[in-house]
């Protein structure tokens, strides 16, 4: 892949580690970013003490810094902060925030609120060792992990506080707030941890210390939700919602739109039942690859239409080589939470309510122009339940038949495999397309993965 584009510069939502954030990035030289590491953790060792050796390690740390400033500068470009001045609308996670010259104020503090009352996944240290490595950090490696966190709690906080949740700092958090937080510790006890995630994803090529992209990530969630549900009972289910993926044909021969099969949908919830209901609340996962280099502008409106989809959860994307978790547009701008912040381990339960939890928010605003994403990405969606994925298969339908030929993915109630090649009869609205058309454009995401 290319070297990271530009305008994309590591988050500093909190003051923890916000130095160490600001030189060791996943675009950070191998060399450079083990020297600071090595005087960042010299400064603690008793034989540094002396007022030589820490000369010494502010002069290489002093080093390091002006070179990665000069690198980010080059390569990475200025960094896009605030709320543009622009009268459009935002969607946030199927919110619309409507600005206007008169209220601008008013409905911009309001998706401030919003943005920043999302959960914030990043890169933590400190956590005890991964598996049988020596693992303390995820640091220039776990950023799709972290994405792929960011968007799993935002199902779990849909699902159990609600969409209109705000974060409120004059209050003590709640205790469903904090058992959210609870399942995505650093370690083998949180059932969503990475360590755990990891496990889960082997078979996808997950794996401590190496970078992965977003169809092996949903595929590891797909895997650790069921792996989590077998071993308890339904009524007790850490998860409560069940996962499935949207691909594409299951023999893996064809390019095109992934499908989304009703009826695949409906045995995925059966199943995570395990009888005892016909529906349950369920997470949708669309990984795609929307071009070679960069997404095809074709595909561009689609992607931005899905934030005003009541169901949305965003998208897991960002740069080659560093993922971030999009939450909003706005014209041809995405808003995102971005991983790449180094922080200490927290330690979060509900019996602990006056733990700090700062950490897990992003007060700044952040934006990437869309144009610049890497082309392998994910979609995510929640629906609580069947008349809200009914609605939400009405609309993914009528934005495929409005694709112009391009759709992110198709609907269908069942798979009836025709001379084309793909799921077609008993469509749910619209005529469904096929996207042949246009199969040069797609890559099998089994093949790449």
């Amino acid at each position: 892949m290319e070297a990271i584009c530009d305008r994309f510069l590591p988050t500093q939502c909190s003051s923890s580690s916000a130095e160490e954030n600001l030189l060791v990035s996943d675009s950070t030289p191998p060399l450079v970013s083990q020297t600071l590491r090595e005087a960042s953790t010299s400064e603690h060792q008793p034989g540094c003490t002396t007022h030589n050796g820490l000369t010494a390690i502010l002069k290489t740390a002093s080093m390091a810094s002006g070179a990665i400033r000069r690198l980010q500068d080059r390569v990475l470009g200025p960094s896009r902060t605030g709320v543009p001045s622009s009268t459009s609308e935002i969607w946030l996670l199927g919110v619309c925030y409507k600005i206007s010259e008169s209220e601008s104020s008013e409905v911009a503090d309001a998706f401030r609120q919003d943005f920043c009352s999302l959960i914030l996944m990043t890169y933590r240290r400190g956590f005890e060792p991964i598996g049988d490595t020596t693992y303390t950090s995820d640091v220039n490696w776990g950023c799709m992990l972290r994405s792929g966190q960011m968007l799993f709690a935002q199902a779990l906080l849909f699902q159990r506080l609600g969409r209109s949740w705000r974060q409120k700092e004059s209050e003590p958090p709640g205790e469903g707030y904090l058992e959210i937080l609870e399942l995505f510790g650093d370690s083998e006890a949180s059932a969503f941890s990475i360590h755990n995630l990891l496990l889960a994803g082997e078979s996808y090529g997950l794996a401590a210390g190496s970078w992965v992209g977003p169809y092996a990530v949903c595929r590891s969630w797909e895997a650790l939700a069921r792996k989590k549900r077998e071993e308890t009972a339904v009524k007790d289910h850490l998860c409560s919602m069940a996962v499935h993926i949207i691909s594409g044909t299951e023999d893996g021969e064809r390019g095109g739109a992934p499908i989304l099969c009703i009826e695949d949908v409906t045995k995925t919830c059966l199943e995570y039942s395990e009888g005892e209901s016909e529906w349950t609340s369920i997470l949708l996962l669309v990984p795609l690859v929307l071009g070679l280099d960069k997404v095809n502008p074709r595909y561009i409106p689609s992607l931005i239409a899905t934030f005003t989809f009541p169901q949305s959860l965003g998208i897991l994307g960002g740069k080659p080589g560093a993922s971030t978790y999009i939450v909003g547009v706005q014209e041809d701008k995405g808003f995102y939470l971005d991983p790449h912040d180094v922080q200490q381990v927290v330690t979060v339960n509900k019996e602990t309510q006056d733990v700090d939890t700062s950490s897990y928010h992003c007060n700044a605003v952040r934006y990437v122009p869309l144009d610049s994403l890497d082309p392998s990405l994910a979609l995510g969606f929640y629906c609580r339940n069947k008349d809200d994925f009914d609605d939400f298969c009405m609309r993914a339908t009528k934005l495929a038949g409005d694709s112009n030929g391009a759709p992110l993915f198709t609907v269908t109630r069942s798979h009836r495999t025709g001379d084309c090649g793909i799921a077609e009869t008993n469509t749910v609205t619209c005529t469904e397309i096929s996207g042949e058309e246009h199969g040069d454009e797609w890559q099998l995401l089994e093949q790449l993965h």
